[in-house]
């Protein structure tokens, strides 16, 4: 399967960049970061140099030295075996921060004057080794976030490009004659997530055991990386908080509830294991927000959040949700009391709608917004449902409090639009940006 991701775009956007500077690509272990710069560099350079820096004593001595480019260009080409021209040549830092210094080398490629140097680097652990007392070079790099393949990337994965196309062209009526072949989609996506493990092992044959297989793998691989990279104190409660995400999300009220992973316990005592999570990748933190105004980082009510995985699939393979889930109709959507909805609409934001989502709940009733979501200076809530169920009081309520013209509402049901509320199809959701720009126009 030749796989497409939408990031190769922002990557030609970089290199046709002449102020370009070294792009740092962050993400969770195994989400496609690899794939993505060998094959930029395959298409678009004449030459790639290529350097894993896992568990590589050359590389370490290398930036053991000074920072003087040409010497580190010197030893990049003959661990490399290419000859680097910079004109020509793009340069794959990988796993780079396995050597810290690399990562402070790259402020004097961009200060070069000679050359604008094609330098892309990347690492499953960048996070945590910057919160680490690395010297980081602020402002003398770009910095690009890859996550799971989104549902319109699977979509693509698995051959079915027209109907990528439709939600393109955001033709409603089009998607709306399709609609079943989106929920089906839309069902395997659920249970297949976006991991491109897990999404080339059902494009080969559909056989979801094997999908589970590469699910289950991949959890192992993440959970030996705590004991590997983890402080030794932390990785209990790493593990603990881990294991405990289904349950969160299973929950009618998301919130992460401390006293859920161990009677009596507080939010000192597991900080740093949550924090751990987010810097490498495997988790989303979604704060609560007071109010529904400009800027919403402003009204974060900073202790209260929730915390999704990187994606839908491992979430479903941790709750062991069975693959004839999917031949019951809807039901998938109503299981695990929509924790898969939340957690896939959460990952599209991420993936393709590019915002920090936050969630709005009252004081003192069990009024709730799933997302709230900031766009073009306008404050954008966002209910999810997770069957064609229509009710959205919380949602109009909240719209009414904080004066705004709309809200949104992602459901099985179709497009439509009313006075205070907009529908948009839970399968058509990265439509959202242009959804809401027309509104706005019109």
């Amino acid at each position: 399967m030749r796989m497409r991701r939408f990031a190769m775009s922002r990557l030609e956007e970089w290199k046709a960049d002449e102020n370009r500077l070294p792009m740092i690509i962050r993400g969770a272990r195994q989400v496609g970061k690899t794939w993505l710069m060998k094959e930029f560099g395959r298409t678009h350079f004449e030459k790639c140099a290529y350097i894993n820096f896992e568990r590589n004593k050359r590389m370490q001595q290398l930036f053991s030295g000074d920072f003087h480019v040409d010497r580190i260009l010197q030893g990049l080409a003959i661990e490399s075996g290419v000859e680097i021209e910079p004109e020509n040549t793009l340069i794959i830092l990988d796993e780079v921060q396995e050597v810290p210094a690399a990562l402070q080398s790259l402020k004097y490629f961009a200060e070069d004057e000679r050359h604008a140097y094609y330098i892309l680097a990347a690492g499953s652990l960048l996070g945590i080794a910057m919160h680490e007392g690395t010297s980081f070079p602020v402002g003398k790099v770009d910095n690009m976030d890859l996550y799971p393949l989104s549902f319109t990337e699977f979509l693509c994965a698995t051959g079915n490009e027209g109907l990528y196309r439709l939600l393109e062209q955001c033709d409603f009526e089009m998607v709306t004659n399709f609609k079943d072949r989106f929920i089906d989609l839309l069902k395997n996506y659920y249970y297949v997530g976006g991991m491109p493990a897990a999404v080339n092992a059902y494009a080969k044959d559909g056989n979801l055991k094997n999908v589970r297989r590469v699910q289950q793998r991949l959890i192992s691989d993440y959970e030996q990386d705590f004991s590997k990279h983890a402080p030794r104190e932390v990785i209990p409660r790493i593990q603990m908080v881990w294991d405990g995400i289904p349950s969160q999300l299973a929950k009618e009220n998301k919130k992460f509830i401390y006293s859920v992973l161990r009677e009596g316990a507080r939010a000192k005592d597991f900080e740093l294991a949550i924090q751990w999570l987010i810097d490498c990748g495997l988790c989303h933190k979604v704060g609560r927000v007071k109010k529904g105004a400009v800027p919403l980082k402003a009204y974060q009510d900073i202790p209260a959040f929730k915390l999704y995985l990187v994606d839908v699939g491992l979430l479903a393979a941790m709750a062991d949700l069975d693959p004839k889930t999917l031949l019951k109709g809807n039901d998938i959507f109503v299981e695990f009391k929509g924790a898969l909805t939340e957690q896939y609409v959460c990952q599209q934001i991420y993936a393709q709608l590019d915002t920090v989502p936050y969630y709005w709940s009252a004081e003192a009733s069990s009024g709730e917004v799933d997302f709230v979501l900031q766009h073009s200076g306008n404050i954008i809530p966002l209910e999810v449902k997770a069957e064609e169920n229509l009710n959205a009081k919380s949602l109009k309520n909240f719209v009414a409090a904080s004066g705004l013209p709309y809200g949104v509402r992602t459901s099985m049901s179709d497009y439509r639009e009313q006075e205070k509320l907009i529908n948009v199809p839970l399968y058509a959701i990265t439509t959202l940006w242009f959804v809401c720009d027309r509104r706005i126009t019109d």
